[in-house]
């Protein structure tokens, strides 16, 4: 990847579409627009342009919009051709384009690699923009555009000039403490702070696990003996024929999941194969696969047509919510116990199941989504930030310069967060999961 390149892609979604996107960014962004589709429109204003191969044949008849450096998503050059959408159209202006020298395909998230490089962004928000593109609830929309915003980031860099002032204030009394505007001891002042900054950082990593299920979703795994209703119940749940329904013992074989959104969180539901003894090895496997969803499940729905529910086959702290299926065919009887009741084919119960699932979900009213880390690497790193800042407060039979280091080193662990220390090893992971022409 190198900046020297201008480079090119389609930015808006599948083909074909009312209008598509073409994106390009870089230094020969605005002579290559000009040879292929005539003067320069005004800067960020849409101009309608005829786009025109080398023989001077019209491809389309298109809007363009130019960017001049630095006033761009990218910080480069950048110019955007709105297509009309049809495939044909595309490839032959992508084909137009790759006639110039010095111009290329761009790489996945390569756009925003470039703001990044350029300073139009930093890190975190850089994965905030790729969270939000991949958002499918309304939560997981509100944690990712906080993050791409930048209030995450501000947050985590005013903690890091605190750090920063920390540290200048220590190097004074170390080095100037006979100065007269130099008073001694101010690294007094500067631990009451540190100690304050804990404070905050360790609140704000209190919401960690509340994000977590935010953008990951929670993780619903269904149990049960094969033939009670487990399938049956991730088809009424979502309401789509997700799992295959048989009276044939051991027809799911494999771990089935789908996605349901309930108050706006994503729920993960995931459907099992019966968990019994078996010669079948494909259905052994199944089974398998089974208990590793069981282990990482945050509740489990444990189904049964009868008053009997299947031991879980491992332990489990997390919550267990017991539900009665087949009610249409078999009543409930007075002295059973149960969290829930249903009939998948009459309706009966699902209601209260949801509400049941609801109710283990965070508080919408009063989770804030700029007061949680957005990311496990974000809270991984101001973890570190935190030990090293308590392990700064509780070193008192160090000297001043080695508690400072700890706090350097907490800097660096917040600095890892927003890319304003060497991340260059996290680039080539984070930007892979950006989509082409992002």
């Amino acid at each position: 990847m190198t900046l020297i390149d201008t480079i090119y892609a389609l930015s808006s979604g599948g083909l074909p579409s009312g209008v598509a996107v073409l994106r390009m960014s870089g230094p020969s962004a605005d002579v290559v627009t000009s040879a292929v589709s005539g003067p320069l429109p005004p800067p960020r204003v849409l101009a309608r342009r005829t786009i025109r191969d080398r023989n001077g044949l019209l491809i389309d008849d298109a809007l363009v919009v130019y960017f001049p450096a630095p006033a761009s998503f990218t910080g480069e050059t950048c110019v955007e051709f709105h297509l009309h959408g049809g495939r044909a159209t595309v490839a032959a202006v992508l084909d137009l384009l790759s006639s110039f020298d010095g111009l290329r395909h761009a790489e996945a998230g390569e756009f925003t690699r470039r703001a990044l490089a350029n300073g139009k962004m930093d890190l975190a928000q850089a994965e905030g923009l790729a969270d939000l593109l991949s958002a499918e609830t309304e939560m997981q929309r509100r944690l990712a555009q906080e993050l791409a915003s930048g209030r995450h980031s501000a947050l985590y860099d005013g903690w890091a000039r605190r750090l920063l002032h920390a540290r200048a204030m220590i190097e004074a009394e170390l080095d100037f403490a006979d100065e007269d505007d130099v008073p001694g001891s101010v690294s007094e002042s500067v631990w009451a702070d540190m100690a304050n900054l804990v404070v905050e950082m360790e609140r704000h990593l209190d919401a960690a696990d509340i994000s977590e299920v935010v953008r990951d979703g929670l993780k619903v795994v269904i149990h049960g003996r094969p033939n009670s209703g487990k399938s049956s119940v991730i088809n009424a749940l979502t309401g789509r024929d997700v799992a295959i329904v048989t009276d044939v013992p051991g027809t799911t074989r494999d771990v089935i999941t789908a996605d349901l959104v309930l108050n706006g969180f994503a729920i993960r539901l995931s459907d099992t194969a019966g968990i019994r003894e078996t010669e079948d090895v494909v259905e052994a496997e199944g089974i398998r696969r089974a208990m590793s969803a069981l282990a990482a499940a945050d509740i489990i729905l444990s189904v049964s047509e009868t008053s009997v529910y299947q031991e879980l086959p491992l332990a489990y702290r997390g919550k267990l919510i017991r539900v009665r299926t087949k009610i249409d065919v078999v009543p409930v009887a007075r002295s059973e116990t149960y969290d829930a009741a249903i009939s998948v084919v009459t309706g009966a119960g699902m209601t209260d199941l949801k509400q049941l699932l609801a109710s283990c979900l965070p508080d919408v009213t009063t989770f804030q989504s700029a007061a949680a880390p957005a990311r496990r690497r974000h809270a991984e790193g101001l973890h570190d930030s935190v030990t090293e800042i308590r392990r700064a407060l509780e070193a008192n039979d160090l000297t001043l310069d080695l508690r400072s280091e700890h706090l350097r080193r907490a800097a660096t662990a917040i600095g890892r967060v927003t890319g304003r220390t060497d991340v260059e090893d996290l680039l080539d992971v984070i930007f892979s999961s950006f989509c082409v022409g992002k």
